[in-house]
């Protein structure tokens, strides 16, 4: 088998005989979010958590996503990275059309000065990309050094999420997810 890398010593691509075969880092990265999903809806089964998935093309704003209400039953949602500068993490989540305000969120609950994460914290800790967060990504959370912030106003809602990507939504109803993130051993906060 021959190898191609690059100067950084990542392979991007395989190549092996006699049937030609190639492999590349977005294949690998594809297969990873289908495992991911597939993690996530196994998950929900085991549980008995009744959901509605579409699929659809990525997307990376609430803006973007607005099409998905039309396909699919329920409240957009808004979810954002944070820490707070002890290190801490919360997985905020929030009605799509509601504005965030860091600093009232982090007075009010006690939390500290909130701000977001960054891409690699993101990946490090829920194995999730820009545009994929979701509450379901503490899957991956094994350490549950997130917490999860819920807003009230979703309570009673069926919720739209993505299943850790991004070019997926699921519809649940926001008790089951919260069976789910307590099943998980994942402390939340209504907020």
């Amino acid at each position: 088998m021959n190898s191609v890398a690059s100067s950084n010593d990542s392979p991007k691509a395989t190549i092996s005989s006699p049937t030609t075969k190639i492999e590349t880092s977005e294949t690998n990265t594809q297969r990873n979010e289908v495992k991911a999903v597939q993690n996530v809806l196994e998950k929900l089964d085991e549980l008995g958590i009744k959901y509605e998935k579409v699929e659809h093309e990525a997307v990376y704003t609430c803006e973007q996503a607005e099409f998905v209400k039309k396909l699919v039953k329920g409240q957009g949602c808004k979810n954002l990275f944070l820490k707070n500068k002890k290190k801490e993490y919360f997985l905020y989540t929030l009605p799509d059309e509601q504005r965030a305000d860091l600093k009232t969120l982090g007075k009010e609950n006690h939390l500290g000065n909130l701000s977001f994460a960054n891409e690699n914290d993101l990946w490090d800790i829920l194995e999730l990309k820009t545009g994929s967060v979701t509450p379901l990504g503490i899957i991956n959370d094994t350490e549950n050094i997130v917490t999860v912030l819920l807003d009230k106003k979703l309570q009673g809602q069926k919720v739209l999420v993505h299943p850790n990507r991004n070019t997926a939504t699921i519809s649940l109803d926001f008790d089951e997810l919260l069976r789910f993130i307590e099943h998980q051993n994942h402390k939340f906060v209504f907020v």
